[in-house]
């Protein structure tokens, strides 16, 4: 009997699991291995070895509140991390980045990360870019993001908006700059990090973005499962 396919996710804290994204693999058959990177948002550096990427045959980095753009809270895993998603995507193995996970995607492969001069937090539409095809659909999608990516100079970008490219594919490798993965109850988790004062300075509310993605949450688990059956068929089978 073949063994189900097994799929490393990457969760740089408790709260930032593949949620939706977990989800769909499971239903198509995956095996799907959560390992979370580190437990004490206060003590950032503090970090499990990760497992062997070489016996998983794929790899789903996932979002974080920490920033490529300030290693120094991170450097005990950071550059492992990125040189092991390097090695991945040498090898062939497919993998999916989600927000900082597409941010680690695209330091691995040649691109670059940077302070991005509008945060987004909430939701917005992307849309295709001239000769490319937006499998993502145009959303809206959830954001939750200080930095943006620059995509390897050999990726194709398959989706923008005003403030950041939100897509790029490299062979098998995909990152967004959106988070498909989202739940209410997911963004009830991403708010428990995030205090008052930080959401005044956003100009947000607690209320407003459960609200968001209460009004959401149906819509979204269609178009992220659509997203990861488009990563299946069409990136990670190629």
């Amino acid at each position: 009997m073949n063994r189900a396919q097994r799929v490393l996710v990457l969760a740089h804290e408790p709260l930032g699991t593949s949620a939706l994204v977990g989800e769909r693999l499971r239903q198509h058959g995956y095996e799907v291995h959560e390992h979370v990177v580190t437990t004490d948002l206060d003590r950032p550096n503090d970090a499990a070895a990760f497992p062997d990427f070489a016996a998983y045959d794929m790899v789903v980095p996932m979002g974080s509140v920490r920033s490529l753009t300030n290693t120094d809270e991170i450097e005990s895993w950071i550059f492992t991390e990125i040189a092991m998603v390097q090695a991945a995507h040498e090898r062939g193995t497919p993998m999916l980045g989600v927000c900082f996970g597409g941010q680690v995607l695209a330091a691995a492969l040649g691109g670059e990360v940077e302070q991005a001069p509008e945060t987004e937090i909430g939701w917005y539409e992307i849309h295709e870019v001239d000769g490319a095809v937006n499998p993502a659909g145009p959303g809206p999608w959830f954001q939750w993001h200080h930095d943006r990516f620059t995509p390897p100079p050999e990726a194709e970008v398959l989706a923008v908006n005003d403030r950041a490219v939100q897509l790029f594919r490299l062979g098998r490798s995909v990152g967004t700059q959106f988070h498909p993965e989202v739940t209410r109850a997911h963004v009830e988790n991403f708010l428990t990090s995030a205090d008052d004062e930080y959401l005044t300075e956003h100009g947000l509310s607690r209320k407003d973005l459960l609200d968001g993605a209460g009004r959401h949450e149906d819509r979204n688990a269609r178009q992220c499962f659509a997203l990861v059956d488009w990563f299946l068929h069409e990136v990670a089978s190629s």
